[in-house]
């Protein structure tokens, strides 16, 4: 990923944040075939290794798994983004020379990915991510909620996959190369904008 100095996020806690924020993934590997991409909920393990272990499944339909990578799976995850209009700039009052742009956070996860299909690690995986997904709710749905033997034909027509980090990499571009004015204007910009995750985006305009 390309990241200037200006914009690259190197605090472990914040990429973490950004991981764990991002309720679907990119899963990439490249192959002889050429490059794979699987749209994916994973999540992060931090309790194993250095920089943790991502954890998801995938259909055993998808081609992806069954194809050998070419060095180590990328996963990328995405956290607020919004365009940005040279119409918030106090600098196009003044000069006119501004550009439109995309403020964005993204996270990029490296590592050797190993697919899986033992029932036993396939069942804790699936445990794990619905608990993370339905955690929220007033009345969360349990895996155990549905008949076991049901649950066992469904693991059937999956394959799981566990990524080891070996090396994260952080964007976080929020207007840094613009003067205070101009990100004083990006930030109000976006806290009045209709789009919901426009105003995500706002808090993060840095001042």
């Amino acid at each position: 990923m390309y990241t200037p100095p200006a914009f690259r996020d190197d605090d472990k806690e914040s990429l973490t944040a950004t991981i764990r924020a991002a309720r679907l993934a990119t899963l990439v590997t490249a192959t002889a075939e050429g490059p794979l991409a699987t749209p994916l909920p994973l999540f992060l393990d931090d309790s194993e290794g250095e920089h943790g272990v991502i954890y998801g499944h995938v259909a055993k339909a998808n081609p992806q798994w069954r194809v050998p990578p070419l060095g180590d799976g990328l996963a990328i995850f995405m956290g607020p983004d919004a365009y940005v209009t040279p119409a918030w700039y106090q600098t196009k009052q003044e000069t006119g020379k501004v550009v439109p742009t995309w403020n964005y956070v993204a996270v990029h996860a490296y590592g050797p990915i190993e697919f899986f299909e033992d029932a036993d690690r396939l069942l804790e995986v699936v445990t794990r991510l619905t608990n993370l997904h339905e955690g929220e709710r007033s009345a969360p749905w349990a895996v155990s909620d549905a008949p076991a033997d049901f649950i066992q034909s469904q693991l059937k027509g999956i394959v799981g996959l566990r990524m080891p980090i070996t090396k994260l990499e952080g964007k976080r571009k929020m207007s840094q190369n613009r003067n205070a004015a101009d990100r004083a204007g990006v930030l109000a910009g976006l806290a009045a904008s209709e789009r919901p995750s426009d105003r995500e985006v706002a808090p993060l305009i840095p001042l």
